[in-house]
């Protein structure tokens, strides 16, 4: 998780970190403590939209460890933070950073699912399709059964229905249109991230 320089994306854009570090044999209790809490640290910083941590798919694999920032200036101060610096200065010699990807906006959804994991993100017009086909059933399903139900002035019900929504849309929808839409979305070559040798 070193500083990115020269970002790409709009001010405005979601961004969407994910690293790959790559842990001695014998340190993974010590690395995962020291994850989750320079990951906690992350969470509660400002402009923060969550973290994550993979353990790896087999032993001695690579771990893999997720950030959300609302936008790169949000991502950009935490990794010039003071509070980002302790940790690593307490993060050992047992793990390094092998590669990392910087997404912007949907691209970050759709590299977050299991199907696009270690992917290069659909064409935006595909995303387009597939964020229609997952979000429509919500909303149609919201409409018909939810909002019947909310006795309250439509500014404040849609305060309620959007976060419900976004979690349905986020956790369920798309990782299941992801799946099903695998081999038409994703065409690309797989992603491969520039080895980062830095912290």
């Amino acid at each position: 998780m070193t500083p990115l320089s020269g970002s790409t994306g709009a001010p405005d854009q979601e961004v969407t970190v994910m690293v790959t570090r790559c842990v001695d044999p014998g340190h993974e209790e010590a690395f995962e403590e020291w994850a989750r809490g320079i990951l906690g640290a992350a969470s509660r910083f400002p402009g923060s939209l969550g973290t994550g941590l993979l353990r790896p798919e087999q032993p001695g694999g690579p771990w893999n460890i997720l950030l959300r920032f609302e936008d790169p200036a949000s991502y950009r101060a935490w990794n010039e933070s003071a509070e980002r610096a302790d940790w690593f200065a307490r993060a050992g010699r047992h793990h390094a950073e092998d590669t990392r990807r910087e997404l912007h906006g949907m691209e970050g959804w759709f590299a977050t699912t299991p199907a696009g994991s270690g992917r290069q993100p659909p064409s935006r017009w595909k995303m387009a399709v597939a964020g229609t086909l997952s979000i429509a059933p919500l909303s149609l399903a919201a409409t018909l059964w939810l909002s019947p139900h909310l006795a309250m002035a439509p500014a404040l019900r849609s305060l309620v229905t959007a976060p419900l929504l976004s979690f349905l849309m986020t956790y369920l929808a798309l990782p299941v249109v992801t799946r099903v839409l695998r081999r038409w979305l994703y065409t690309r070559p797989p992603a491969r991230p520039a080895p980062h040798t830095r912290r």
